[in-house]
């Protein structure tokens, strides 16, 4: 079973005086602003595509980090991910920092970082970016 998500994109001017809006077409959830000083300066209420990354590949590393607790017979209670999409102009994406907390009953730190950092590798939002030079996972268990 395979399943496809779309989204638009709509701009207008040019790069740095210009804006636009991005639409999540599939769920309906919304239309969001975006300009090149949201995605280089301060937000201002609008998003990036840095920020559309980073809730995909937050959202993707929970699901996949959640299987691979429940396989591995300790299922979280909760998983909290924060995915921290650098972007430097010119350049491009430089890293991303996914930093996760999770409740998990019955698993070590030490297992528990083991299976962050499988669940980083086999992500797939993290295997479609295996072009950006970094990838980093910070794991803790909640207290």
């Amino acid at each position: 079973m395979s399943a496809t998500r779309t989204a638009t994109a709509h701009w207008e001017g040019d790069l740095f005086s210009g804006s636009g809006q991005v639409t999540l077409e599939s769920s309906g959830n919304g239309t969001f602003d975006v300009s090149w000083p949201a995605r280089t300066e301060e937000p201002g209420g609008k998003t990036s595509p840095e920020e559309l990354i980073a809730a995909a590949h937050s959202a993707c590393y929970n699901m996949a980090f959640s299987n691979i607790l429940n396989k591995a017979g300790t299922p979280p209670t909760t998983l909290d991910t924060t995915a921290a999409v650098t972007f430097v102009p010119g350049t491009g994406i430089t890293e991303i920092k996914l930093s996760t907390v999770g409740s998990v009953p019955g698993i070590s730190a030490e297992d528990f970082q083991a299976r962050a950092e499988e669940a980083k590798n086999g992500c797939p939002v993290s295997q479609a970016l295996k072009a950006v030079p970094s990838i980093t996972i910070e794991a803790r268990l909640a207290n």
